[in-house]
């Protein structure tokens, strides 16, 4: 599982262009997830939250002008209008059909097969990204935002970099992979501490619970190596 994302909508901000973006801006906007929480009922199960901000456009804007001369170059060196957007971050629900495989036919240089994926979002998804893009839609287009778009810039497995799944955690071997401290059932000697334990991707960012389970695996694992169980 993964996190589905680049779906949202963007629109220009009119009557502030005497204002420019100040600070160091250390991380973008965010929307927690709401929908179907509370009582608010989708067609579809479980949420997202938004994540986006504004700027002016940079020189950069010019660039498909192909322009020449130094009143293009002054125009391009002024800021653009303001605009702002966010894409939605969606959960993706884990689905049996998502597997990876050793492929039979191609290997890596050292002969070994390689892992071949097979895995999709589906339909639950696939609705949730129609709401994204609609509600973003209407949320800027509220705020007094112009020229309101929406996009969905297609996504696939793997692009949010949000990897979760494949080794669940669990009470026993026989229901799942690593043990309430992210050791291997089958091999004690090996802990699995990324998003692999996870069940669910749920809609937040999950690098801070990367870093929890690893720090708790490696004190774990430090404690069992001074008892002489490893």
């Amino acid at each position: 599982m993964d996190h589905h994302f680049r779906v949202g909508a963007s629109g220009r901000i009119d009557g502030i262009d005497d204002q420019y973006v100040y600070g160091r801006r250390p991380n973008p906007s965010y929307i927690p997830r709401y929908a179907n929480l509370f009582g608010d009922k989708r067609p579809y199960l479980r949420g997202w939250g938004f994540e986006g901000g504004a700027g002016r456009d940079g020189w950069s804007r010019a660039v498909g002008e192909l322009g020449i001369g130094g009143a293009f170059k002054d125009a391009a060196a002024e800021p653009g209008p303001w605009t702002i957007g966010a894409s939605g971050f969606g959960e993706t629900l884990p689905n049996h059909d998502n597997k990876i495989t050793l492929d039979e036919t191609k290997k890596d240089k050292w002969g070994l097969p390689v892992l071949k994926f097979d895995a999709a979002i589906g339909p639950n998804e696939l609705a949730m990204r129609k709401d994204i893009a609609t509600y973003m839609a209407e949320v800027l287009t509220s705020a007094g935002c112009k020229d309101v778009k929406t996009f969905d810039d297609g996504y696939f497995l793997g692009m949010g970099i949000h990897e979760m799944g494949t080794a669940r955690m669990g009470t026993s071997p026989k229901n799942s992979v690593v043990n309430k401290h992210n050791q291997v059932w089958d091999a004690p000697n090996v802990f699995v501490t990324d998003g692999a334990c996870m069940a669910s991707t749920a809609c937040q960012n999950p690098s801070l619970t990367y870093m929890a389970l690893t720090a708790r695996a490696a004190d774990y694992a430090v404690a069992e190596l001074k008892r002489r169980n490893l």
